[in-house]
């Protein structure tokens, strides 16, 4: 059975096996009796609550709680340790935080998941304002997994996804950043509709199969075209088509920018209705009201005004 012990001198020793961070989610789910409502008071996401109990679980030798129905209820270990806790959070508290207001200096780290074709587009502008702000934050660009997207922000294994517009589910909030559309590359010297649809086409995914986005929308327009081959990059495709001189690529303007074009392929608007892209930022519902995640996201919001 677990005990507390009393000791009349301090052993700093131990310290370096304690993570403070942990006992104010061992308050909250006390009196919450619910490890989603402590999350949402803690401002994070459900899962790190959840990974964060085991830890303390491990930590003290004890299950802490038990789940009876809908609620989590408190060990005989828990409701011993309960005040000691509170009492010394408290203090803590009083100490170091009381009154403070949130300071961005503090702010050390910025995880964010990108495609690698956005990121060339992103990240340099990210670094540039940060570096401009002074803030001494590390950024990270982190390789974006679509199929994890939830999970990830779920998690805070990465702070944001900045990715193309699509839902990702109701917990995962979304805002535009910006609007890209397509338009054509080819040796070709001209460009309408008939010659667009009947060309041999570039597509470029990142994904193994399924659907490019253009033919998405052409199809619903009743067109069709052939994609004579697929490739992951978009930088990979430009070299092709100097290889193919009847060859069309689609491809989003503000990403063409950002790449090597040779002299002899020329820029076409596309001849035929796509939608514009939309991309922007994605973020957990559960650290919405953080303040660290509120700033940073403001931050990145103010760059593409």
């Amino acid at each position: 059975m677990n005990t507390i012990h009393s000791k009349n001198q301090m052993d700093l020793g131990v310290f370096h096996r304690i993570d403070i961070n942990l006992y104010p989610l061992f308050i909250a789910v006390y009196e919450q009796k619910s490890i989603s409502k402590a999350a949402q008071i803690l401002c994070i996401t459900q899962s790190a609550a959840s990974h964060a109990l085991q830890r303390l679980r491990q930590h003290l030798q004890d299950d802490l709680f038990v789940r009876a129905g809908s609620k989590m209820l408190p060990t005989p270990f828990s409701e011993q340790i309960y005040w000691s806790i509170k009492d010394a959070l408290y203090a803590i508290q009083n100490v170091s935080m009381q009154n403070q207001s949130f300071d961005p200096s503090m702010v050390q780290s910025l995880k964010i998941a990108l495609h690698d074709e956005i990121e060339p587009l992103i990240f340099p502008k990210l670094v540039e304002h940060f570096q401009q702000s002074q803030f001494n934050i590390q950024l990270s660009s982190i390789k974006l997994d679509r199929k994890n997207i939830a999970a990830d922000l779920a998690s805070q294994q990465i702070d944001f996804v900045i990715d193309l517009e699509q839902n990702f589910g109701e917990k995962i909030q979304f805002q535009k950043l910006q609007q890209d559309y397509f338009v054509v590359c080819s040796q070709r010297s001209e460009m309408n509709e008939a010659l667009y649809l009947s060309s041999k086409h570039i597509g470029v995914s990142s994904r193994r199969t399924g659907v490019l986005v253009e033919d998405i929308f052409l199809h619903r327009k009743q067109l069709s075209r052939q994609v004579i081959l697929r490739c992951q990059h978009y930088s990979t495709a430009l070299q092709i088509l100097v290889q193919q001189p009847s060859a069309v690529l689609t491809i989003p303007k503000n990403l063409l920018a950002n790449l090597q074009v040779a002299d002899c392929l020329n820029i076409f608007e596309v001849p035929v209705e796509l939608p514009k892209i939309t991309m922007g930022i994605y973020w957990h519902n559960d650290i919405e009201k953080n303040e660290r995640h509120h700033f940073l996201r403001s931050e990145i919001i103010k760059i593409f005004a």
